[in-house]
């Protein structure tokens, strides 16, 4: 049984997160962990000062905001147990913030985040910064689930030959067993004119023993540009990515390329790092 956290503003009871890990729970049992932040936003959630490196300040909650951060509570808790969810939840939300979020990703397998207003930020001149924020904090692989989705018939590995792209890829293999049996596209594509798969042979070997309906593709394109109109022929699919290659892979944390998987596209997309 896997032991996913939840995180939620507060404020704003996602559907779509809370969807995924009901789906996910339906293959397959697992622990799901409530984690509710009033206080905050995503766009800041990641951002308060660590305490080990300082005071950390955080807005007073309102008692109207108390009321509804309660209300979100229950329906997390009804919800679950409509859905046979084995479940926690974190309560001490007066006082929750990065370094408690932190210490709940240390000792949880994979965080699910989604938000609208988590969205809405990445159209902020520097949309990146939260994703990169998360990922530097986070101490398990995330997935960030739009509102509205379909759930993933289709798995689309992103490997660009680096060390991160493959560990992502593994990851996913280990905690998502379940879905190793859809069908699996593992694409590589760079800018280069020398389009050759890196390592082949050796993540054939690797991808092989984990997914039983794989196949594997070399774009011919430009994927800064073209990898998002690609992507439309695969609308139920999760993409999965390691976070800071140095190659192709990395300009998913690039404005146009983060823009058009996440908002556009609204896929869900796991991302893992070491």
């Amino acid at each position: 049984m896997k032991k996913i956290l939840l995180a939620f503003d507060g404020l704003h009871f996602s559907e779509g997160a809370f969807e995924f890990a009901r789906q996910l729970n339906d293959l397959s049992p697992i622990l799901l962990v409530g984690a509710f932040a009033p206080q905050l936003s995503y766009a800041n959630l990641w951002s308060y000062a660590d305490g080990a490196t300082g005071a950390m300040f955080i807005p007073t909650l309102e008692q109207e905001d108390s009321v509804e951060v309660e209300k979100n509570i229950v329906r997390f808790e009804k919800l679950c147990k409509k859905n046979s969810i084995n479940y926690k939840v974190h309560k001490d939300f007066y006082d929750f913030a990065l370094p408690e979020l932190r210490k709940e990703t240390r000792y949880a397998d994979l965080l699910i985040i989604s938000s609208e207003s988590f969205y809405h930020n990445i159209d902020n001149p520097n949309p990146d910064a939260y994703l990169k924020e998360a990922l530097r904090y986070s101490e398990c692989p995330v997935i960030i689930v739009p509102e509205q989705f379909a759930f993933p018939k289709v798995n689309i590995l992103a490997y660009d030959g680096s060390d991160s792209s493959a560990y992502a890829i593994k990851q996913f293999a280990y905690l998502l067993p379940e879905l190793n049996n859809q069908r699996t596209l593992l694409v590589y594509s760079s800018a280069k004119e020398n389009n050759t798969i890196p390592a082949e042979e050796q993540m054939e070997e690797l991808v092989r023993q984990h997914f039983s309906d794989v196949s594997f593709s070399r774009l011919d394109l430009n994927p800064k540009k073209y990898f998002k109109a690609w992507l439309d022929d695969y609308p139920a699919s999760i993409l999965v990515c390691g976070s800071f290659g140095r190659s192709v892979v990395s300009e998913m944390f690039h404005k146009s390329f983060a823009a058009g998987v996440i908002t556009e596209h609204r896929i869900p997309v796991f991302i893992a790092h070491k």
